[in-house]
């Protein structure tokens, strides 16, 4: 049965208050790790079209292993369906892309914090060039209403106490419009 993968993704105002909630919470965050994220689009789709029903590719490396995913939104950016397998060789991974009918769009680099929160998944990012997030992630059957997952990964984070602001895209659109800005 296919799965989808349903986060809700907030930007950390107060980075030290956030952690001791966690730690309140009994969430223990491991210790960061690098991820170096290369994002991939298909070659007809631009940042100006909706994102559901089109499938999206990652190709992440941490700690000199390649882990690619793609990830298709359903109800929103946040909900999608997804797949990942584990590949030898990136370079090999990145040219079956692009004949695939992929192209790169973004890189992203962060150092990432996991934990657990009972049957949810806890990431606390930096990303480069953008800040620290918070991502509350779940997983659901593919037949389950991403919303009503997201109501209840919110109201978890709500009830943490921080001060959080909830944001709705994904990260490789925030590094783009970090970089649109720049230029």
């Amino acid at each position: 049965m296919e799965a989808q993968e349903i986060e809700v993704k907030y930007r950390v105002i107060e980075r030290d208050a956030l952690v001791q909630a966690l730690a309140d919470q009994g969430v223990v965050l491991s210790e960061p790790v690098l991820q170096e994220d290369q994002a991939y689009a298909p070659a007809w789709w631009d940042y100006d079209k909706p994102k559901a029903g089109v499938p999206f590719g990652r190709l992440r490396t941490v700690r000199g292993k390649h882990l690619f995913t793609v990830k298709t939104p359903q109800d929103n950016e946040m909900a999608c369906l997804e797949s990942e397998t584990i590949v030898d060789d990136a370079g090999q991974m990145h040219d079956a892309l692009l004949q695939m009918g992929f192209r790169p769009t973004v890189r992203i680099t962060k150092e990432r914090r996991t934990g657990q929160a009972g049957r949810w998944s806890l990431c606390l990012d930096e990303v480069e060039g953008v800040g620290p997030f918070l991502e509350i992630e779940t997983v659901a059957s593919a037949d389950e209403s991403g919303l009503a997952a997201q109501a209840q990964l919110a109201a978890w984070a709500n009830g943490l106490g921080v001060k959080l602001e909830r944001v709705t895209d994904t990260y490789d659109s925030l590094v783009r419009l970090v970089q649109d800005q720049r230029a």
